[in-house]
């Protein structure tokens, strides 16, 4: 797809479906993780939309979710990183595909090579996730609120000190 900004917000980014097909299969071969495909409801409307999940083998290790939406793809890594490719799918944002692919390689490399670290944080008006993502091309912070029982939630899971997940482990050749 050549990113023709005169082309449907649907035909413009299914580069991107095929860029994030290819790298789950390429994940799934070289890494010890489950894979996972399934429908699910999702967004405002509930529309089901195919959901890959890559659920490393290693507790210490992040999972990864790709959910293909339409136009483009919703990215979540760890419990709380998530992001949308493209964030906004308007003639007038015009992202480029190829550009948001490489966001999309570069982002799970990060999160491959154990460069997100996740934490709640409590304060006076409630609690908060804390998120940085660092690697190879991308140092990002993202915080958000917290439902009482999703922080409690968070607590028991082990994220009231900060949690550095762990790099994935290769498959053995």
């Amino acid at each position: 797809m050549d990113g023709d900004r005169h082309a449907t917000p649907t035909d413009r980014f299914v580069a991107l479906h095929d860029a994030a097909d290819a790298l789950l299969d390429d994940l799934t071969e070289r890494y010890l993780v489950e894979r996972r495909e399934t429908k699910e409801p999702f967004g405002l409307d509930d529309a089901l939309v195919r959901t890959v999940r890559l659920i490393p083998r290693s507790a210490s290790a992040a999972p990864l979710a790709i959910h293909f939406t339409d136009p483009g793809l919703v990215v979540r890594l760890g419990r709380w990183w998530e992001e949308s490719l493209p964030p906004c799918a308007c003639a007038t944002c015009d992202d480029d595909p190829r550009a948001l692919e490489e966001r999309l390689r570069v982002h799970i490399a990060a999160l491959i090579e154990g460069g997100l670290w996740e934490r709640v944080r409590r304060g006076v008006g409630g609690s908060w996730f804390e998120t940085r993502l660092i690697g190879a091309g991308v140092t990002a912070d993202r915080e958000g609120p917290l439902s009482a029982a999703g922080a409690r939630d968070a607590r028991r899971g082990g994220f009231a000190a900060a949690v550095q997940w762990a790099p994935w482990q290769f498959r053995s050749r």
